[in-house]
């Protein structure tokens, strides 16, 4: 068995301040850190993701240009290639990252599973070179990116927890919707508390 952490979207943009920023986004960065702080020996790889947005185009609709965003399916400008907003938050320790994925150049994208890393290998291909088996998430945002990578890879085969101390979303509702689904799919959907108690 081979385990990894997915760590999707921890971004200034998608945290407090941001052009889309979260409650909770920056205490989730720091959860992250603290966890793998404690815990990085039991992940055999740590991928993060990222948004990657090109500043030339609309991404192929994901951008609201001439009409207001709806929020849904249309957005703000965020996360564009090479600012700011596109990095990582400050408080996630990106030295302890094995793998970064970068999705949504030029066009829409929600799951880490529809980008690829510095070499152009999606994360199945990384996936199955590192025989991962299990994957827990944890990330921003609950209702979207998080809720799309772990539907991905229920799909791609994998066992999947869902750490709900490390997660935020852009809405209540949505949210609870979207682990109430997880569930369902066959995700376990658990505190990260559950490394100190059991281990892997």
């Amino acid at each position: 068995m081979s385990r990894a952490l997915f760590v999707i979207d921890v971004q200034n943009d998608f945290t407090e301040g941001g052009a889309l920023g979260v409650d909770g986004g920056a205490a989730v960065a720091a959860g992250v850190t603290e966890l793998l702080s404690r815990h990085r020996g039991e992940y055999d790889l740590v991928v993060a993701s990222r948004d990657w947005h090109s500043a030339e185009n609309d991404n192929g609709g994901h951008f609201a240009v001439d009409a207001e965003p709806d929020f849904v399916d249309t957005w703000p400008p965020h996360c564009v290639a090479g600012t700011d907003g596109a990095e990582y938050h400050p408080a996630l320790d990106t030295e302890l990252v094995d793998v970064h994925i970068r999705k949504g150049q030029g066009v829409p994208a929600y799951s880490i599973f529809e980008g690829t890393d510095d070499a152009g290998d999606t994360i199945s291909e990384v996936l199955t070179s590192h025989g991962v088996t299990d994957i827990d998430m944890v990330g921003i945002a609950t209702d979207y990116c998080v809720r799309a990578s772990t539907l991905d890879a229920l799909e791609h085969g994998q066992h999947v927890r869902v750490f709900t101390d490390l997660i935020a979303g852009v809405a209540d509702a949505s949210s609870a919707a979207a682990l109430a689904e997880l569930g369902h799919a066959g995700a376990e959907i658990a505190e990260s508390t559950v490394l100190d108690e059991a281990g892997r």
